[in-house]
């Protein structure tokens, strides 16, 4: 017997009332996402200050915060919502502010993995960033203390605490010691 799933656009979701979760629709099926731990939001905030600082102070574009959703496909919708991701200047002067979802991928997608994450909804995520045209995509790994840096399915490298994070030409100038993100 077949379930039938009833499939919600991307309006729909962000007409959701507030119920404490966070939310993604990956072709038009809603998941739920619980909230963060502190070790999490710890993490984010260890990447995203030093970031927004460069951002902010070369005004590189704009670095959105884990709510902020982006309509990466349509019929059926997907929306996703990195931990933290980035805009280039260009792109946010030649587009409108939305009051939704940004239309279409960030330049930068970074992801935390949580204990309860699965792995293979972590290359989901990563797949549909990429697929949408995000040109750098980064998961940070706490239990592993790695990052690993994906610039196509098949360009990955692994980051280790001793190495050196490099926003090359998607964040320009921007570096990080990988072990400042897990300090």
């Amino acid at each position: 017997m077949a379930i039938a799933h009833h499939l919600i656009t991307a309006d729909e979701l962000l007409r959701r009332p507030d119920d404490g979760f966070r939310y993604e629709l990956v072709q038009g099926e809603v998941r739920r996402m619980s909230p963060a731990g502190f070790r999490h939001g710890r993490l984010i905030m260890n990447i995203a200050t030093p970031l927004d600082q460069h951002v902010r102070t070369h005004k590189l574009g704009v670095v959105c915060a884990a709510e902020t959703g982006f309509l990466l496909a349509t019929d059926p919708d997907t929306v996703r919502a990195a931990d933290i991701a980035f805009i280039r200047q260009e792109r946010i002067r030649a587009a409108a502010e939305p009051e939704g979802y940004w239309p279409g991928a960030p330049d930068l997608a970074i992801e935390v993995i949580s204990p309860h994450d699965l792995y293979t909804e972590v290359d989901e995520k990563v797949t549909d960033w990429l697929e949408a045209g995000t040109h750098m995509v980064l998961i940070v790994n706490p239990r592993k203390r790695t990052v690993t840096v994906y610039r196509s399915l098949l360009q990955i490298v692994v980051l280790r605490e001793q190495d050196l994070l490099d926003g090359a030409d998607v964040v320009p100038g921007w570096t990080m010691p990988v072990a400042d993100i897990f300090a």
